[in-house]
This record gives C-alpha cells, structure tokens and sequence, in this order.
C-alpha cells in the first residue's frame, strides 16, 4: 500500500512537471529497484536529451493491478520486471504490446512469450536469507523443510506475499512441490500453515523487511539473492544466504511494452538500451543479475554466475492460473493463523 501510494504521489508529479516541460516523458513500472533503475534512467537521458525518464519501482503484483486499472488510459509505456507469470496473466488480458527485440533469438523458448508480448531479461534466484551477526552458514537453515522446525518460530520475516511476486513465487512452489509429492493440494497449505506459525511478521515493502532483518529483530527471511546480495555490498547490511539443498526456485524476470501507450517509440528505444550485451554485463557485476540472454560470453560475467543452480521443478503456467486463488486462500484462512 505504502509503494502504491508513494506511485500515485509520483504520477501526480510527473504531470505537473511536464506542464510548460518541452522534454518527452517516458514512464516506466519497474520492481527491481532505485538503485538499477534509477542509474539506468540517468544513462537514457543523457543519450537522449529531449527525454526525461520517471521510473517507478514497487511490487510485482501492484505493478500488474496499476497496469489492469489503467487499461483505458495507460500512464506507463514500459513494464520492466516482476516473474513472467505475471506477464502471462498481462499478455492474456490484452494489457502489452507484441515487440520482438533484436536479441529475441538468443533468449530460450522457456523464457519468452511466443507471441512476443513479453521476453526475459534476467534470471532470478530465491533464497534463504539470515542476519549474518546472529547466523552463519552452518546454523542457518539450509532447505526451505527447515524452515518449519520449532527452532524457527518468531525469527522468520516474509514480505506480504499478495504484493510480491518474488513471494507469490517460492509459496506457490512450495504448493506444487507438496502437490507432485502428495497429489493433494491442502498439503501446500499446509506447509505454508506451518511457514506462518514460525513467521514473526509480514512487511508490506521491502525496505522494512531490510530494516527488520538488519536490526536483529529476525533471524531469517525469503527473498532474492541479487537484492539481498545488493543490500550486503552497497548498504552494509549484515546479510548472507544460502542457496536451498534441494534446489532453487528461479524465476524469470521479465519486460514488455505496454498496449496503447503515450510513447511506444521511447520505449523500444529504452528496452533495447538496457539489455544490449554491455548493459547486461554491467548489470550482473553492478546488481548481482543473471541475464537471461545465452549469447553473453561466460567469461564476462561474474565468477559466481557460471556456476550450475540447482534448480526446483516449477509449472509456470498452473502459477499464472492459479496464484491468485491460492493467494486469496493464504490471506483467508493462513495468515497469521498458523499457530491457532
């Protein structure tokens, strides 16, 4: 709610800094951050001078519920990031706009839309995350089963899952993990039943759930490897992950432009600035992100980034159909009920 807030407060601006404004205005919704995207809006402007870049940041799902209320009159012309089931409900809806990039043949099927309407830009990592003054990699959890021990319970900090794609993603592989296992989707649940009995709070951005982590408050949280890795680097938090033992979910980060836009030419142009080979070689030693183009010389790219991920079975398609249902019943009858 805060993100979204903060949103309107930032479009509210934007309007009234273009009135008498000659530069054109590219509005982006992006969820990966100021750091990124803000560095990335300074390159654009300064290769386009006539133009001035408002990038966006807030979750996933607050990103794809601006997009579907703005459907008639659409403020943003780009969306850059948030998993591609998310893109695929989008794409379903008539929310983007088909635009092959001139790399699109260098992106595995798995990784783009068929049809166009959205492609991959990054390959995102889900981790188990833990203050590092109060843990190490021995004593923190090492597979997403040990979150659920006794040991755990009030350490555990989650970001609200029905605002954060990166959470909607590790809940719903957590379901389909128990599902393939059991064959019955209440053990989903179930586990999540159990995740919530040890969960101290929900935040509803990111930044809180930094400062909870940081200060002690908890031990543990889910979330992303680049962030946490960024966070680590740039702000000194004490932060450290672990990649889970049975495998990672990694989700595939997305871009798109979208349907009926004020300035579909601006963004092609800026697609395509940040995802040429030296942006994404920049990106992944800057901020910690796996380009999902293949065509990226290995070498380039950070040392941790050539190494194999173990990486959990997840049918991306079920998610797109079924994430807001089984997120609906979290919020209903899990939340903050887990030790009742």
């Amino acid at each position: 709610m805060h993100k979204a807030i903060q949103a309107v407060a930032v479009l509210l601006l934007i309007f009234l800094s273009s009135c008498g404004d000659e530069k054109k205005t590219l509005v982006i919704y992006t969820t990966h951050g100021e750091e990124l995207t803000s560095e990335y809006a300074r390159l654009f402007e300064k290769e386009n001078p006539g133009v001035r870049v408002y990038a966006i940041d807030m979750g996933s799902q607050d990103a794809l519920d601006r997009i579907r209320s703005e459907k008639a009159n659409p403020q943003a012309s780009l969306w850059w990031g948030a998993p591609a089931p998310l893109f695929m409900q989008a794409a379903e809806e008539g929310l983007l706009q088909p635009y092959r990039p001139s790399w699109a043949s260098e992106v595995d099927s798995a990784h783009h839309d068929p049809a166009d309407r959205w492609y991959g830009t990054f390959l995102t990592p889900e981790v188990i995350a833990y203050n590092s003054e109060k843990l190490d990699s021995s004593s923190a959890p090492q597979d997403w089963d040990e979150l659920l021990q006794p040991q755990w319970r009030g350490r555990i900090v989650i970001r609200d899952p029905l605002a954060s794609g990166t959470m909607r993603a590790i809940f719903a592989a957590m379901i389909q993990r128990e599902l393939r296992r059991t064959g019955q989707l209440d053990a989903g649940f179930e586990w999540l039943r159990r995740l919530d009995r040890n969960t101290a709070s929900y935040t509803l951005n990111p930044n809180l759930l930094y400062i909870a982590l940081a200060r002690g408050e908890t031990d543990v949280t889910l979330w992303n490897m680049p962030d946490i890795m960024l966070q680590h680097n740039e702000n000194n938090y004490p932060f450290a992950f672990i990649l889970p033992r049975s495998g990672t979910v990694v989700v595939t980060d997305c871009m798109a432009l979208l349907r009926n836009s004020k300035q579909p030419e601006l963004a092609r142009r800026f697609y395509e600035f940040v995802t040429t080979r030296d942006a994404l070689i920049h990106q992944a030693h800057t901020y910690y992100r796996i380009p999902a183009r293949t065509d990226i010389p290995r070498e380039k790219l950070p040392v941790w980034m050539q190494q194999p991920l173990k990486v959990l079975p997840m049918d991306w398609q079920l998610f797109a159909e079924k994430s807001n249902e089984w997120m609906q019943y979290w919020d209903d009858h899990i939340r903050g009920r887990g030790g009742k």
